[in-house]
């Protein structure tokens, strides 16, 4: 593919290419996890909490010494490579939700094909809600290209949002081409949609793009399917090792928090930004002629914030006998304001239920 000259001759080929790698991507995983690469003692660690955090990178970045400090539960730290060799859980609190944290064995280069137990590393951090990439600043950030690589390579997407593409397979009619905004006709063309389909012996299907950011790659992700879209921090860990000059230049990159695990700093800004990438609200629940409970806050998925969900977090069946709610925050114009359960809230709302 590197080889092969990229124009509008050679598109149709270099799609069919790409989807035919994909496809053996997937064949090859699926064939690893069929021969028991999936678990593995030590790996299966009971979700808990309102959120997953995993810590992924390299062995010897900090990661042992970076979870022991911000959770208390001890993980081994040592002056030699694959210290930990399984999944060690830990809880971190934080403005009153849960968050666990898991440490994850470092994983090598090949890690996808299942060298160093990187099946059963990756498995884990697909099951997290934000995967942290601990980096050791006095080595090539080369390395987050090969970790970044790795992932991929597992159907992981980092940063990304699953691209606005419709995709639904018809019995008869042929490939269909459509689109909402103005296509890059390059790449985005009907002989290469329809070579692409083809690899995966699809004859008949609709195809209608809506987001200018996508490219065929997404097209082979969605047709694929089990492709997952994680928000992820690169850690820079050990920066007491490094000069100003080069600080300044690194805290211009997106998604990167740099830190010293072993003098614990910049904690701060890394607690404050897993939050915001973990997507949570805090919603403070009030009973009728009583205080808001400040201290034990309801936490909601920022991708389910309705009044609804607030109903069903508290109680399964509050959504039966509800009536209305009060509402005093961000959300409301007015304060309070009487909202009914497709209301949605913002973050630190203070919300009191009436119930039939």
């Amino acid at each position: 593919m590197a080889r092969t000259q990229k124009n509008k001759a050679t598109n149709s080929h270099l799609g069919l290419l790409k989807a035919r790698l994909a496809k053996l991507k997937a064949e090859l995983l699926n064939a690893g996890s069929k021969g028991g690469g999936g678990g593995g003692d030590g790996f299966d660690v009971r979700a808990s909490g309102n959120a997953r955090v995993g810590l992924i990178g390299f062995p010897s970045v900090g990661k042992s010494t970076l979870m022991t400090k911000l959770t208390g539960a001890f993980s081994e730290a040592a002056g030699y490579e694959f210290t930990t060799l399984t999944c060690i859980p830990g809880t971190i609190r934080y403005n009153g939700a849960k968050i666990q944290l898991l440490d994850l064995p470092g994983i090598i280069e090949g890690a996808k094909d299942g060298k160093g137990r990187g099946r059963q590393v990756i498995g884990v951090a697909r099951t997290c809600h934000l995967i942290m990439i601990v980096l050791d600043a006095m080595k090539p950030l080369t390395h987050r290209r090969l970790i970044q690589r790795e992932l991929e390579g597992f159907g992981m997407r980092l940063n990304k949002k699953k691209p606005n593409i419709v995709f639904q397979q018809k019995r008869d009619g042929g490939i269909n081409l459509t689109a909402t905004i103005a296509l890059n006709q390059d790449e985005w063309n009907l002989p290469t949609v329809t070579a692409i389909c083809k690899e995966y012996r699809i004859n008949s299907a609709h195809i209608s793009v809506r987001d200018e950011k996508a490219t065929i790659d997404d097209l082979v992700d969605i047709i694929q399917g089990g492709i997952q879209y994680v928000p992820c921090l690169y850690v820079l860990n050990k920066v007491d090792g490094i000069t100003m000059e080069e600080l300044e230049l690194l805290d211009k990159v997106p998604h990167y928090v740099p830190i010293s695990a072993h003098k614990e700093w910049n904690f701060d800004e890394l607690l404050a930004k897993t939050w915001d990438y973990c997507n949570m609200a805090r919603i403070y629940t009030k009973p009728k002629g009583s205080i808001p409970d400040y201290d034990e806050p309801v936490i909601l998925s920022m991708d389910k914030k309705l009044v609804s969900d607030l109903c069903d977090a508290l109680h399964k069946e509050i959504r039966a006998k509800f009536k209305y709610a009060w509402v005093w925050g961000s959300s409301v114009k007015h304060q309070p304001q009487k909202v009914g359960l497709t209301h949605e809230l913002d973050d630190e709302d203070v919300v009191q239920i009436v119930k039939n």
